[in-house]
């Protein structure tokens, strides 16, 4: 499915860019001039502390893609939206969006085949929202103060 290879795509990319930030902290915790100059110098332990940070959100990437890669694409036109869903719907009678419900990348957009496919997680007020849902269905939904109506044209 072209929509997943692209969130893999992009989730990859930032792992990477984590992975090369977390390792230039790394090199910067341990080099001479992060060395404490009194007990009272914490630059090296706070450089330290920033790596291991850096290096936890990679870890968080990288299991974000195992998620994404292994979750199943089931045919949903006929049943209620879960993951692997993409939900066309139109908001407030003028915006249409084509939402993706994955594990992980929520708040991503990505461009696959010159369509904008937002990603959202079950996690997500959308997402949330929107599970259980089949095609036809309508919703009100709350977010940032504003009531805006949800009406889903298909599932696929």
């Amino acid at each position: 499915m072209a929509i997943r290879e692209a969130l893999v795509a992009r989730l990859r990319a930032e792992a990477d860019k984590a992975r090369a930030s977390a390792d230039e902290t790394r090199k910067g915790a341990t080099h001479e001039e992060s060395r404490a100059e009194n007990d009272k110098d914490t630059r090296g332990l706070e450089a330290s502390y920033l790596a291991r940070g850096q290096a936890m959100r990679v870890e968080e990437l990288e299991e974000a893609i195992t998620r994404v890669r292994v979750m199943p694409i089931p045919d949903l036109r006929k049943r209620p939206i879960g993951l692997g869903a993409v939900v066309d719907a139109v908001i407030d009678e003028d915006d249409e969006r084509t939402f993706f419900l994955a594990p992980a990348g929520g708040g991503e957009k990505l461009d696959v085949d010159g369509a904008v496919i937002h990603v959202v997680t079950p996690a997500s007020p959308v997402g949330r929202a929107l599970v259980g849902r089949r095609a036809d269905d309508e919703l009100e939904l709350k977010i940032a103060g504003r009531v805006r109506l949800y009406e889903i044209l298909e599932v696929h």
